[in-house]
């Protein structure tokens, strides 16, 4: 998550009329509490039953895999990327290239 934090301004829009959201299994108060030692803008929701994570075909086995959506302003899923290789450049410059799609007034 450094990597979204660190290319926040690049990526998203400086989070104007973007909003990013990262689900994970872990614990509200563990979620918190690395979000602020991170310093990211970054929001996080707790999905330890894995509801989400199954609504959205993220799960491998028993873990949520590093699925990564962008979901435009009408609530469509634009991109799928999964899983999301976060070592990769190309990844970022995908999301960035997708991010920048739902921008664009339609």
């Amino acid at each position: 998550m450094e990597a979204y934090r660190d290319q926040y301004a690049k990526l998203f829009n400086n989070g104007k009329n973007v909003i990013v959201l990262g689900v994970s299994v872990d614990p509200d108060t563990t979620l918190a509490s690395w979000a602020r030692d991170q310093q990211t803008p970054v929001l996080y929701a707790s999905d330890v039953d894995q509801k989400v994570g199954k609504l959205y075909g993220a799960i491998s086995g028993k873990l949520d895999d590093r699925s990564l959506f962008v979901i435009d302003p009408a609530g469509r899923i634009v991109k799928r990327m999964q899983p999301f290789n976060v070592l990769a450049q190309q990844s970022y410059d995908d999301l960035e290239a997708a991010v920048k799609q739902t921008l664009v007034p339609r």
